[in-house]
């Protein structure tokens, strides 16, 4: 097996490497996100997502399904689902919500590029 490429592999670490504001598609900022394949638009694809203590999302739909991972902290979504770490979770196509972190909180997620979902 030959050796990864230069530029075949990318490695970023949580605790090193800066979160980048998260623009939404309304254009305003709604967390901070990590994210290793650039082709893909910000917040899509697989990325972690930060959101700061006392922070609450703006209320939006998933067009297409939302998976995350609690990595750290605390969430809380308006109609009152806590999350922790170590929860999966999957939000369906269509679901609306907003999520609120009282002390902030640390997510894997994967989200499909809305552009690209039927």
């Amino acid at each position: 097996m030959k050796a990864v490429a230069d530029g075949e592999r990318l490695i970023a670490n949580i605790d090193e490497d800066e979160f980048e504001p998260f623009i939404n598609d309304r254009g305003q900022q709604d967390g901070w996100v990590l994210q290793l394949d650039k082709s893909k638009p910000a917040g899509t694809g697989f990325h972690l997502y930060r959101m700061d203590p006392g922070y609450t999302t703006l209320p939006h739909e998933h067009l297409g399904a939302e998976e995350f991972f609690v990595i750290s902290g605390d969430a809380v979504d308006n109609d009152g689902t806590v999350y922790r770490p170590g929860d999966l979770v999957l939000m369906k196509s269509g679901t609306q919500h907003t999520t609120h972190s009282e002390n902030g909180c640390t997510v894997v997620c994967y989200l499909p590029d809305s552009k690209s979902v039927d």
